[in-house]
């Protein structure tokens, strides 16, 4: 059973990350289109789309089950755990961020140039390298 929970973890883990990583690429472009115009309305709805649907259920599931996963390993005292779970939780804080983000572009407040997503769309890749390689390897 705990394979099973493994996988459904991973699966749970890469459609977070996809989210994570597609939406302020979604600002980048969003940035560009006129605000009320078409392109601006259609992008609203993609990101809109993406955190509801996708990014949304696929965080909580990621959460569920890696908490079923820390319980289950009995890695409650692992030091490289304790290091996940940090990042983790700033990757939760990324999140709610975007979605702060989003609200602001419909409803026409965004404070931030393309250059910002762009730099801002590296955190979650760095994130998942770090959390990544704890995981595989458990230097600590």
């Amino acid at each position: 059973m705990y394979r099973w929970i493994e996988a459904l973890h991973i699966i749970a883990v890469i459609s977070w990350m996809a989210g994570l990583l597609y939406l302020p690429r979604l600002f980048v472009y969003h940035t560009t289109a006129e605000p009320g115009s078409t392109q601006a309305k259609t992008f609203e709805v993609m990101e809109r789309r993406l955190l509801t649907y996708i990014m949304g259920p696929a965080m909580g599931v990621s959460l569920i089950l890696g908490f079923v996963l820390m319980l289950q390993g009995q890695w409650l005292s692992a030091g490289w755990l304790h290091a996940k779970l940090l990042l983790v939780a700033v990757m939760i804080v990324m999140h709610a961020f975007m979605g702060r983000w989003a609200a602001d572009f419909r409803m026409n407040r965004n404070a931030h140039s393309q250059k910002f997503y762009r730099i801002i769309n590296e955190v979650p890749t760095l994130l998942m390298i770090v959390i990544v390689i704890l995981v595989v390897v458990k230097p600590f």
